[in-house]
């Protein structure tokens, strides 16, 4: 290269490398990595779901509940067939994530669940799938097989259940249910109160809790030989216990629930009632987490809330409607994510709906002007009735309509109400029929026995049964007048419940919340005969205890307890005897049996009564 080329050489290069870099990226783009192909990108796997279907406190009811409104418009709620249009939404929605449970309470309420000691229940339930159910106080209603209903010595007081439960494809759980002389869960039930199942690659387990008050709400002497232990340390025990079997996520199915008055803020249980919640008093006590969600019955109050971060449903139950939690488990970690749950404490399971308020619910109908029924949606699906399951229904139902329609041959002029909290119209009815039958001096009943209003019109058999469902005896008690006051005093100190009578007039007052019996004499006003021994009618369970009577009448000579066992009619059966007998309308006397009175001092405060 000659001297004179090599400058024109370096003028061209440098030329050429100022154009290069006017147009080339910089270097650190050069370099830099492309970005992968969509598909090639990682994306975190989804949640895995788990759909809680809740129902509780069926109580027979596999038939939808008709009601008539103030207008004469009829409107049915509920129906296991309909239900099944729901599930078949959900089901489809998530095909291995559906997980049904019961509450408890299957049984007790019907004709159709009666007069086949619950078998129509069962097939129903298994046509629908449940997974698995707690074990409810009514579940031991029927006791022996056969008519009787309370064991007598050489019967088996489980028969009737028993024969459920082999027929049942699910389990019923009692974790907190032992056999008082071996201590160990009773062979009769097939489990040791818990379950394992997978959905959705995830291990769930369920353990069922009964409430430790069964033996005061169903005949005691069915349930003598067992024990119900305290719910919290059994959920806790049962949760660890499943924990390290491998479940991911730990579900009850308990007969205890709770009352909650508010419903728009599901984190706050500042309206729920400690006194009537046992299943918030449950889970307060619990390590939080101990439990991923709850399926609560026994109360029969809507309920869907997070107590301490745990979902827990609840329905009014007669299977009008359902319940749903929705549980989101992270696939990697295995844990549910508590800030994706969701819930929903009552769904209400029609058929049809008010196009404008998009619900069957006769309580919120109430305040309807005009109605317009249109087909419900689920989800923005349809509701499809099950054919098939209606069909199976229709056939156990025909069975028993006959006995339902039976005319009694009497008329009820005008409907007879009940009131839980206060003396009712049909409450003093049946006051004085129990008395008139049993030829006492005195009748009592409890308000919480008496599950239906009476319309009025013809009196059928169905009709009455609504009213009382359960097969009580009819118990006679006989007492000096203070074992009476004593007796009324406990009646009126348990919080909840008015109890309904006949030949006595009872003033009360309330403070904070308790009753007390203030005083007590004839219907006329005088004062009860001092050395007369009274006697006093009332259902067996009351008799034997019920109702927060127990102290009073354990202290009672035995021969003063009659519990009606030898007799061949129920409380029911002879009271429909007497009314046919009589022939008479049944038409509420004038009331004032019952009167209350405000408190004459200030009620103490909380804090001033405390020791």
């Amino acid at each position: 290269m000659t001297s004179s080329t090599r400058p024109f050489r370096l003028g061209l290069l440098s030329a050429l490398l100022a154009a290069c870099a006017s147009t080339s990226p910089a270097p650190e783009a050069a370099q830099a990595t492309p970005p992968p192909a969509p598909s090639a990108q990682k994306v975190a796997p989804p949640s895995l779901r788990i759909s809680l279907v809740g129902t509780n406190d069926l109580h027979g009811w596999v038939m939808a509940s008709r009601a008539t409104l103030s207008d004469g418009t009829a409107v049915e709620q509920g129906g296991l067939a309909t239900f099944a249009g729901y599930l078949s939404i959900l089901r489809a929605e998530n095909p291995d994530g559906v997980l049904l449970l019961d509450g408890g309470d299957l049984f007790q309420g019907t004709l159709a669940s009666n007069l086949t000691e619950g078998a129509v229940v069962i097939d129903a339930m298994n046509t629908l799938g449940y997974v698995a159910s707690a074990l409810g106080n009514h579940e031991f209603d029927y006791g022996p097989v056969g008519p009787r209903s309370v064991a007598l010595e050489g019967d088996d007081p489980f028969g009737a259940l028993k024969a459920r439960i082999t027929q049942a494809r699910f389990p019923i759980l009692g974790f907190n249910v032992t056999d008082a002389q071996t201590g160990a869960a009773p062979t009769w039930l097939g489990n040791d109160g818990t379950l394992m199942v997978e959905r959705n690659g995830v291990r769930v387990g369920i353990v069922g809790l009964a409430t430790p008050h069964t033996p005061q709400v169903t005949n005691p002497v069915n349930v003598a030989s067992l024990r119900f232990s305290d719910l919290a340390p059994a959920a806790l025990s049962a949760a660890q216990g499943l924990r390290a079997r491998g479940a991911e996520v730990v579900v009850a199915v308990a007969h205890a629930g709770a009352v909650c008055k508010r419903h728009d803020d599901p984190r706050d249980t500042s309206s729920c009632d400690r006194g009537d919640s046992e299943i918030i008093e449950m889970l307060e006590a619990l390590p939080e987490g101990t439990l991923d969600a709850v399926v609560a019955g026994h109360t029969h109050q809507p309920v869907g809330h997070f107590v301490r971060g745990t979902p827990v449903i609840e329905t009014s139950g007669r299977g009008r409607a359902f319940g749903l939690v929705e549980l989101f488990v992270d696939p990697v970690t295995r844990k549910v994510l508590p800030e994706q749950t969701r819930l929903k404490g009552s769904i209400p399971v029609c058929a049809k709906v008010d196009a404008t308020l998009g619900t069957c619910d006769e309580r919120t109908l109430k305040s309807a002007k005009q109605l317009q029924w249109v087909p419900a949606t689920f989800r923005d699906q349809p509701v499809v009735v099950d054919a098939a399951l209606e069909a199976q229904l229709g056939e156990a139902l025909a069975r028993v309509e006959q006995e339902q329609r039976r005319s009694l041959g009497v008329s009820v002029p005008v409907k007879l109400t009940r009131d839980y909290d206060a003396e009712s119209p049909l409450g003093n009815v049946l006051a004085d029929a129990l008395r008139e039958v049993s030829k006492t001096d005195i009748a009592l009943l409890n308000s919480g026995g008496l599950r239906a209003d009476l319309p009025a019109g013809e009196l059928t058999y169905g009709a009455i049964f609504e009213v009382l469902p359960f097969d009580n005896t009819l118990a006679v008690v006989t007492l000096t007048a203070p074992e009476l006051r004593r007796l009324l005093e406990a009646a009126y100190a348990r919080k909840g419940g008015t109890f309904q009578m006949s030949g006595l007039k009872v003033k009360v007052e309330s403070c904070n919340g308790v009753t007390k019996l203030v005083s007590l004499t004839l219907p006329n006003g005088k004062a009860l005969p001092a050395n007369k021994r009274l006697r006093v009618a009332m259902p067996d369970f009351l008799a034997r205890g019920g109702g927060g009577l127990e102290e009073v009448l354990k202290s009672l000579p035995p021969g003063n307890i009659d519990l009606g066992e030898s007799q061949a009619l129920t409380l029911r059966d002879a009271l429909v005897e007497h009314w046919k007998a009589r022939g008479k309308p049944l038409a509420a006397p004038t009331p004032g049996r019952i009167l209350r009175a405000t408190s004459s001092a200030a009620c103490p405060t909380e804090a001033a009564g405390r020791p």
